[in-house]
């Protein structure tokens, strides 16, 4: 899954939603007193972490993969994430019971006004994302195609990434299917986790 479904699945606990955005730029044991971090936002490292583990995992993702792996290779599955949140924003207010733009909003003001917990990489990654406004555009195709061309640009081998939008448009229907029938199933596990992984 990509920012917004990590965004979303951290509910309005706002150490496992600072943890979950930053997780990706913390290396190691999220409790190493070398990152400074309080249980909460450790908590929410971990979560992003059960995440991509279930998502990486899941037989309906595997099906994904499968087809733009010809594609995009090494990349295939960074490519599903963004199709991913993609589905997640065309059907966020069915799903959430909340306009995207109104969720979006406000994770957007919540990490400007948390900068300062923020590391560097993601503190520029969170400027771009606002200025930009990566989430709302995840709607729309055109969203996608900038997301997945900007993600070529910074890879560290050829990825193809930026035509991989072609194998969401050729594919709609069926990727649509796997995300409706994945993404309950995540939220599931989310909350067995969250019941389960108390703050240390």
């Amino acid at each position: 899954m990509n920012i917004l479904a990590h965004a979303y699945l951290s509910g309005t606990d706002e150490g496992l939603l600072i943890g979950n955005f930053i997780a990706d730029f913390i290396k190691g044991n999220p409790a190493h007193p070398k990152h400074g971090l309080a249980a909460e936002v450790q908590r929410g490292i971990r979560l992003h972490r059960q995440i991509d583990q279930f998502t990486d995992h899941h037989p309906l993702v595997e099906q994904m993969r499968i087809v733009v792996r010809p594609r995009c290779h090494k990349y295939a599955g960074a490519a599903i994430d963004v199709f991913l949140d993609h589905f997640l924003a065309s059907h966020f207010s069915e799903i959430a019971h909340q306009p995207l733009t109104e969720f979006v909003t406000h994770f957007y003001k919540f990490l400007q006004n948390r900068q300062n917990q923020l590391p560097d990489a993601a503190r520029r990654m969170a400027g771009y994302m606002i200025q930009q406004d990566w989430l709302t555009n995840y709607r729309l195709l055109e969203g996608i195609d900038r997301s997945l061309k900007g993600m070529a640009r910074r890879t560290a081998f050829p990825s193809n990434l930026d035509t991989a939008v072609e194998d969401l448009k050729d594919n709609y229907g069926s990727f649509e299917g796997y995300f409706n029938r994945f993404f309950p199933e995540l939220q599931t596990h989310v909350l067995d986790f969250l019941a389960n992984d108390q703050p240390v």
